[in-house]
């Protein structure tokens, strides 16, 4: 996509490394996690009011990640979201991990985001309002 991707910053504490006081590679999930709802948030899409609106919710369906170099204690992070496809029931999003802006990349990761009627978790579509907000010149 042609906009910038939306960027988070990310502490690295105790809880997040492990024996070898390196982050532990499953805790990169959880900073993609954290950047991919405030990027949402920064679209005025809340994940507890849109399934309390609509019925419905983003899971993750696929994860594919790199692991390049280590984040380590006291580390800075910059951790990225972009909207790499959007089709109309999946989302495929492009994370990186980096050690402060402009540092050397860490981590990067394509996740997939799949829309799922919350109640029997089946696969829906994204309501068209909700895509209209993550690509808007695209239309529905």
């Amino acid at each position: 996509m042609a906009e910038a991707a939306f960027q988070w910053p990310v502490r690295i504490y105790w809880e997040d490394t492990d024996a070898g006081g390196i982050v532990f590679y499953a805790n990169y999930l959880k900073f993609f996690e954290r950047a991919r709802t405030e990027w949402l948030r920064s679209l005025g899409i809340e994940q507890q009011a849109l399934r309390a609106q609509t019925g419905g919710m983003f899971v993750v369906s696929e994860t594919q990640a790199r692991y390049l170099l280590p984040a380590r204690l006291d580390d800075e992070l910059c951790v990225t979201a972009e909207l790499q496809r959007s089709g109309r029931a999946v989302l495929a999003i492009r994370q990186q991990a980096r050690l402060g802006l402009a540092g050397p990349l860490l981590c990067e990761a394509t996740i997939r985001i799949a829309w799922v009627e919350a109640a029997s978790l089946k696969p829906g579509r994204i309501p068209s309002e909700i895509l209209q907000r993550l690509c808007p010149t695209k239309q529905p």
